[in-house]
C-alpha cells in the first residue's frame, strides 16, 4: 500500500515545492531583467541565494533566543509584546541577518561597480531567505499557504530586499568616493527601514479585524517598491 501511495506523495511533494519556489524565481527573473547596464553573473547570484537561506537559519535562531527572553520579562497580554515582538525581534533578526550575509558576500565583490547592483543583491538574498522560508511552510501547511504567501510575504520579502538595496547601493558609492561617514549611514538605513516596514506588515497582519489595513499597506508598499525599482534602474549609473 506505501509503495502504491509513494508516486501520488512524491508528486504532491514536488507540487508544493514547485508553488513555493516559482514566486520568487519569477521576482528574480523582474528585478534582474531591469539591470540595464551590466548584468550581474550567475556565480554571484547563486552566492547570494545561498547567502539569504543562511540568513533564514541565523535568524531562526536569533528569533528563538530572543522570544524565549521576551517570554521571562514581558507579558504576553501586555500591550508592548507584540510591538517588541514584531519589531525589535523579527523584523530586526531577519533584516539584520540579510543585511549581514548580503555585506559579507557581495561588498568587496569586483562586480559591484553600478549603484542599482545594490538592488539586485539585497533582492536575491531577501528571496533566497523568503525561499527557504516559503517551502518551510508550504510542506508544514499545505497548497492553500502557497498561494496566500505567494500574494503577500514573498513580494514583501523583495520590498524589503528593494528598500534595502536601494540604500546599499548609494553607501557603495559613498564608500567609492571616500565619504565614509555617509557611506555608514546608508547602511544603517539599509537595516533600520527595511526593519520597520517588516515590523509594521507583520504588525499589522497580526491584528484582529485589520484585514484591509493589511491589503492598504501591502498595496502602497508594493506601488513604492515598484517606483523605486524603476527609478533606480533608469538612473542606474557606474560608480566604480
Amino acid at each position: 500500500m506505501f509503495y502504491f501511495l509513494l508516486p501520488t506523495l512524491m508528486t504532491y511533494n514536488v507540487i508544493l515545492i514547485l508553488a513555493a519556489v516559482i514566486p520568487a524565481i519569477f521576482l528574480m527573473v523582474k528585478v534582474y531583467n531591469s539591470d540595464r547596464l551590466e548584468s550581474e553573473s550567475s556565480a554571484i547570484l547563486w552566492q547570494l541565494v545561498k547567502a539569504g537561506i543562511f540568513s533564514s537559519l541565523i535568524a531562526l535562531v536569533s528569533e528563538r533566543v530572543l522570544s524565549a527572553l521576551l517570554n521571562m520579562y514581558v507579558a504576553a497580554d501586555s500591550y508592548l509584546y507584540p510591538v517588541i515582538l514584531y519589531f525589535g525581534i523579527v523584523a530586526f533578526s531577519e533584516e539584520g541577518a540579510k543585511y549581514f550575509m548580503l555585506k559579507r558576500n557581495s561588498w568587496s565583490s569586483y562586480e559591484f561597480d553600478c549603484q542599482y547592483d545594490g538592488v539586485v543583491y539585497a533582492v536575491f538574498v531577501s528571496l533566497g531567505f523568503a525561499l527557504w522560508e516559503n517551502i518551510s511552510y508550504v510542506m508544514s501547511y499545505g497548497f492553500s499557504t502557497a498561494i496566500v504567501r505567494a500574494l503577500t510575504a514573498i513580494p514583501g520579502h523583495t520590498c524589503f530586499g528593494v528598500f534595502m538595496g536601494v540604500f546599499y547601493g548609494i553607501a557603495k558609492k559613498y564608500d567609492n568616493r571616500g565619504n565614509q561617514f555617509a557611506s555608514k549611514v546608508m547602511r544603517v538605513m539599509c537595516v533600520i527601514l527595511p526593519a520597520l516596514l517588516h515590523g509594521a506588515y507583520d504588525y499589522i497582519a497580526s491584528t484582529e479585524g485589520g484585514t484591509w489595513n493589511f491589503v492598504i499597506f501591502i498595496a502602497i508598499l508594493f506601488v513604492v517598491s515598484y517606483v523605486l525599482v524603476t527609478k533606480a534602474s533608469r538612473n542606474d549609473k557606474y560608480i566604480a
